[in-house]
């Protein structure tokens, strides 16, 4: 019992020491608490949640439409695919480029097992994605640089799924399914042309792929029948 009296009167002296020190010492008390903190910073940036402005036209016209003065700024979620290693067809990822390292966004088209009827300049007509790859491509296929040029992807340069539309405000919303028509919109009206343009790529998208059966590949990643496009689009922070 001296001992442990002897140990929690250290301590006390120690915090007191501690507080005196710090109380004539603002700017070093602060430093200390955000280098205290920087480790879950990182931790939380790097494999949870993290917020982007995503630039340029190939994941048109999901992101950054012609018709938005505005860049998307996007939530992208880490923790899904660095973590849980949740890979969906249809999911919008961002991705190290095999050519140049550079941070882009594309479609997850298709996964390992799954063939895929390519589009040029890709030299074969057709592919069956590997073990491990994934088969990326953009929205706006006139502008991108895809897996149409650099074939299938290792799942290991995917960083993060883009989750959803924070800003503008007015294509605020979840990604990955494609827009489905307003039930109250009028034939014709804007709106309703958007959604069923959408549903019409979505469609030609899975025409070209076709799925794997469980029985000809067993992967760790989810597979959700969805639609399938991405873009090359890089990715610079969010102001």
């Amino acid at each position: 019992m001296q001992a442990l009296r002897t140990v929690r009167t250290g301590l006390a002296a120690l915090r007191q020491s501690y507080r005196s020190a710090m109380d004539g010492h603002a700017a070093l008390k602060w430093t200390l608490s955000a280098l205290a903190w920087l480790p879950l910073g990182i931790f939380v940036t790097e494999y949870g949640l993290n917020v982007k402005a995503v630039r340029g036209r190939s994941m048109q016209p999901t992101l950054n439409p012609d018709d938005s003065p505005w860049r998307d700024i996007v939530l992208f979620d880490s923790y899904s695919v660095r973590l849980a290693q949740e890979y969906n067809r249809g999911d919008i990822v961002a991705l190290k480029s095999p050519r140049d390292s550079k941070l882009i966004v594309k479609r997850i088209v298709a996964l390992e097992g799954d063939v895929v009827k390519t589009l040029p300049p890709y030299p074969d007509a057709e592919v069956r994605v590997p073990k491990g790859h994934a088969w990326v491509e953009g929205d706006e296929p006139f502008r991108t640089e895809d897996s149409n040029r650099f074939g299938p992807v290792p799942l290991g340069l995917i960083q993060s799924r883009l989750a959803f539309i924070l800003w503008p405000w007015g294509r605020m919303g979840p990604l990955g399914r494609p827009l489905i028509p307003r039930h109250d919109a009028q034939v014709g009206s804007p709106d309703w042309r958007r959604g069923k343009a959408e549903l019409e790529r979505e469609k030609w998208r899975q025409s070209r792929v076709t799925v794997a059966s469980r029985t000809d590949a067993s992967s760790p990643a989810r597979r959700r029948d969805a639609d399938a496009a991405d873009a090359e689009t890089a990715v610079s922070s969010a102001v």
